[in-house]
């Protein structure tokens, strides 16, 4: 299973690669900013489904590499 802090290690990592804030990130992937921040913080740890193909989409990777 994986865990909350892989799949944020891994929205921070991608999205400081593509020079992006967590604003950038929020408005791409056209969710609420403290959504983003929840999940990036790992406060929470199972973001759905929807949530996590709209940051997948945002970042150009798939959701299996946000979960690497």
């Amino acid at each position: 299973m994986t865990s909350g802090k892989t799949i944020s290690g891994n929205i921070k990592r991608l999205r400081a690669k593509l020079g992006l804030t967590q604003d950038d990130l929020a408005k791409k992937a056209d969710i609420k900013y403290t959504t983003l921040m929840k999940v990036e913080s790992g406060t929470v740890n199972k973001p759905s489904v929807q949530t996590m193909a709209k940051i997948a989409k945002a970042l150009g990777v798939s959701i299996e590499d946000l979960l690497k």
